[in-house]
């Protein structure tokens, strides 16, 4: 007999509520949850796809061990007792830093990824952590980090309220939003238009959202710093600079106004590919409008002025007095928030605390550049051991990194690696040990890193819709065992983790005065926790100690997991609201316009005012039916649209002898790839387009239905040598190649 179980969907940032038919331990079918405080019923294709997904035959069911350079099905006992075999010889002879950690993007959509991580880092000490951040959306931090002093303290867009929203850089009628948690997206647009805002769209593609548009402007790629720099210096040129109440919380206008007084709009606009006048009236409009927000993506941060880019979309919400105020660009206030601490300065954000030891990047947020990988592996110097083993965590850096052929051969070299993932892959394939988690249905969700991106507060908890089947092991348990394995605490019980989490977040919280709970016994706050399991207790003590939190019964309202667990549709905590200025931490305690490092890097920038690039240059694309590699196994997801084709303008086809359909050669400094030609004026000239996440053609994976229709790799066309200093973000975007018919000489 049939039934039905809630589950939020963790296919992509939007966060939907899901309602699972089940037959048995089967999901059968998925649609919008209408009860869903946040999504009211939307569904975009990736979840209704869900149960195939779930069920996947493809995906591992049991943990796989090299022995005799074979990979073979094994038991979990045998699995992690080879995982604390091969990883603290490497320990105690080489030093932590000599085991690199890798956490995938899948990380952020599992309760488990969000949980353990940090635990593994810390127990292990290493410095070696490299993460999908750097192909992605590491300037964002870093310029949140400098203007705000907290990394993760990152505005969006009030897209409900607001009367003008700018986009650069942003497709979220393809990707469903990103850094900006917004189910249904695409209706909350068309919302917009209707109550007679405006849409503006900055992109050299003319894009689903593009055409949604009152204004597309197809800048030309990785010009999209200068862009906003001269629309900033438009505003202060024309007295339009505003701050509104926000005024006493920011320092630096004035070295701000100084610094960008060389973009003028006609100094940039050959750069850009747009002309003086359109600049000064995106300016202008933006000034004028009663409210507006900038919002700015993964095309304006996988570019060489990443970190510039993402800086200057906030440095214009504060300019037109639209940050942190309704219909602007404000901070969220998840449930799982750190309690709200008083305003004051705080310790700021710092950069290049430690260093890559090949080519001395310099570390972001604690991460180094996922482009130095593979030079961290294969390249001896005299700073330090390199990288002899590897933790890999639902990554597949062999198709998300700049040059995979090099990684992939630097893999191979590797002492030990261990991959927790679902698929023997790409990457994955190189693993000593594989740990496999179970499929999506079988285990609980909570939106810990999303929730603080989200447009509106709200909190939702799904336990698994269906029991563990035997012989699984919760993804949960699987990392809070990985980190005994390789901390030395082999064989301890894996709640021990948890306990020791709680134990210590609970000793801080009663040690500070600004706590719900300081002075209280540590051990008697732990009594009154619920919970089925470890992660569910410590969801309710970050519930209780959050914002909206019970404060462990100091308000009787507040916040519980059992309260929570009364709301399976969610609870809605209202929408976004001024907060400034208790998110700063900076040293100042003020949102701070001009940090040293940024100001340190405008003269790259203004020297990127006489760059004419020639050529053809390369931009990435996304698909709504697939997040990045995940998706390509699953043929509900494959095929239409979802195609990896090379998008290229008609007059450039023509110049080059290209016709639409036939294959087409792609070179570029890191080697070439081969895909179908797609000729269309959905780019602009001198711009041609191949998607990310493909290249499904090596030996030894075990997934059928992309192996069937591999793609090419776009990574494969990059050297890595090309990064953004700032953020040791790799440039994806605006990177030089040359294209030619596959027949040709």
């Amino acid at each position: 007999m049939s039934r039905t179980a809630l589950r939020i969907c963790p296919l992509c940032e939007a966060t939907c509520g899901l309602t699972l038919t089940l037959d048995g331990g089967r999901v059968t079918g998925a649609r919008g949850d209408r009860d869903d405080v946040f999504s009211k019923g939307f569904i975009c294709p990736k979840g209704a796809a869900f149960g195939a997904v779930d069920s996947d035959p493809d995906r591992l069911r049991t943990p796989l061990v090299r022995v005799d350079g074979e990979l073979r099905e094994a038991t979990w006992e045998e699995a992690f007792d080879a995982v604390a075999a091969g990883i603290r010889p490497v320990v105690e002879r080489h030093g932590p830093h000599a085991v690199g950690i890798v956490l995938g993007n899948p990380n952020v959509h599992t309760m488990a990824g969000a949980l353990y991580p940090p635990v593994l880092i810390a127990g292990l000490g290493t410095r070696s952590l490299f993460t999908a951040s750097t192909v992605d959306q590491m300037p964002k931090h870093v310029s949140s980090g400098l203007l705000f002093g907290d990394a993760n303290a990152i505005p969006v867009p009030d897209l409900d309220r607001t009367d003008h929203l700018l986009l650069i850089g942003a497709n979220p009628l393809e990707s469903n939003g990103s850094l900006c948690t917004a189910p249904d997206f695409p209706g909350r647009l068309k919302a917009l238009r209707a109550r007679g805002g405006t849409l503006t769209v900055i992109d050299p593609r003319r894009t689903r959202t593009a055409r949604l548009a009152d204004r597309h402007i197809a800048v030309r790629p990785g010009a999209d710093a200068l862009l906003l720099a001269a629309m900033a210096y438009t505003l202060f040129d024309e007295g339009l600079v505003d701050l509104g109440e926000r005024a006493p919380h920011i320092q630096g206008l004035g070295e701000l106004a100084a610094a960008l007084d060389d973009f003028t709009p006609e100094a940039a606009a050959d750069a850009c590919d747009v002309d003086a006048a359109t600049i000064r009236a995106l300016a202008r409009e933006l000034a004028a409008a009663p409210t507006a927000a900038v919002y700015g993506r993964i095309g304006s941060c996988t570019v060489p002025h990443g970190t510039l880019a993402s800086w200057l979309v906030d440095v214009l919400n504060v300019l037109t007095g639209n940050l942190d105020r309704p219909g602007g660009a404000l901070f969220p206030q998840a449930a799982t928030d750190r309690t709200p601490r008083p305003a004051g300065p705080g310790r700021g954000f710092a950069l290049g605390r430690w260093h890559s030891r090949v080519r001395r990047h310099p570390e972001a947020k604690g991460e180094l550049p996922l482009s130095a990988l593979a030079e961290e592996i294969d390249t001896a110097t005299d700073e330090g051991e390199p990288v002899r083993a590897l933790i890999a965590v639902a990554a597949n850096p062999v198709l998300s990194a700049p040059d995979g052929e090099r990684l992939d051969k630097a893999l191979d070299s590797l002492d030990f690696m261990v991959s927790v993932d679902p698929y023997l892959n790409e990457t994955s394939r190189h693993a000593h040990v594989v740990l496999p988690p179970p499929p999506p249905a079988q285990s609980a969700h909570h939106d810990f890193a999303f929730n603080t991106l989200a447009v509106r507060n709200q909190v939702r908890y799904t336990r698994p819709a269906v029991p563990l089947e035997a012989g699984r092991m919760a993804e949960t348990e699987i990392l809070a065992r990985l980190v005994l394995a390789v901390t030395g605490m082999h064989g301890a019980d894996p709640a021990a983790v948890d306990a020791t989490v709680i134990d210590q977040t609970l000793g801080k919280a009663a040690r500070d005065p600004h706590s719900p709970v300081h002075g209280r016994d540590p051990k008697d706050l732990a009594s009154l926790l619920t919970g089925d399991n470890g992660p569910e207790r410590r969801l309710d003590m970050m519930l209780r100690l959050g914002p909206y939190g019970d404060g462990f019964g100091a308000d009787p309202d507040g916040l519980t997991l059992d309260r929570l667990l009364a709301h399976p549709h969610g609870i809605d905590l209202g929408p976004l609201r001024p907060r400034l200025p208790q998110p700063l931490k900076t040293r100042s305690g003020k949102v701070e316009l001009l940090p040293e490092p940024i100001a340190a890097d405008l003269p790259r920038l203004r020297a990127a005012l006489d760059e004419r690039p020639g050529g053809l240059v390369l931009v990435g694309r996304r698909h709504l039916r697939s997040n990045n590699s995940w998706m390509h196994n699953v043929p509900a997801l494959t095929g239409g649209s979802n195609r990896c084709t090379l998008h290229l303008h008609p007059e450039d086809a023509e110049a080059l002898g290209v016709r639409d359909g036939e294959p087409v050669r792609i070179k570029g400094a890191g080697g070439e790839v081969t895909a179908p030609a797609e000729v269309t004026d959905g780019v602009r000239r001198g711009v041609v387009s191949l998607p990310h996440g493909w290249g499904h053609d090596r030996p030894g994976t075990r997934m059928r239905h992309a192996a069937a229709d591999p793609g090419a790799n776009v990574n494969q066309l990059l050297d890595g040598s090309l990064l953004d200093p700032l953020s040791g973000n790799a440039v994806l975007n605006g990177v030089p190649v040359d294209v030619a018919p596959l027949t040709a000489p």
